[in-house]
């Protein structure tokens, strides 16, 4: 009904879908090797993390056909809170300490052979 506010329920995503956002947008950025600018990003722009939700939601227009409408609403909806803005700091760090460590052990067996 309009002018109701939405339940905290409705703003708030289930924790098995913020860890799938979380999870898939780390993973986003460590395959593009965008991982220090992202966490530099983030880092700076964590006390805005709200602003930035909002943002979000502007540029849907121009991002939608990309990922679609529902996608943006739940990485606008990610962004919203600065404890998961940390959360997605932490996953892209420990996606590219294993990246790196499996680049370090794929050089090492190079140079056995």
């Amino acid at each position: 009904m309009f002018g109701q506010q939405a339940t905290h329920d409705e703003e708030e995503l289930q924790t098995e879908e913020r860890s799938r956002l979380i999870d898939d947008l780390a993973h986003r950025i460590v395959r593009r090797r965008l991982e220090t600018p992202a966490i530099m990003f983030l880092e700076m722009h964590k006390p805005v993390a709200f602003l930035a939700s909002q943002c979000v939601l502007m540029a849907s227009p121009l991002v939608a056909p990309l990922l679609g409408r529902w996608e943006i609403e739940k990485y606008s909806r990610l962004l919203n809170s600065p404890e998961n803005v940390e959360l997605l700091i932490h996953r892209i760090e420990d996606l590219s300490a294993a990246r790196e460590l499996e680049e370090k052990a794929k050089t090492a067996d190079e140079c056995r052979q």
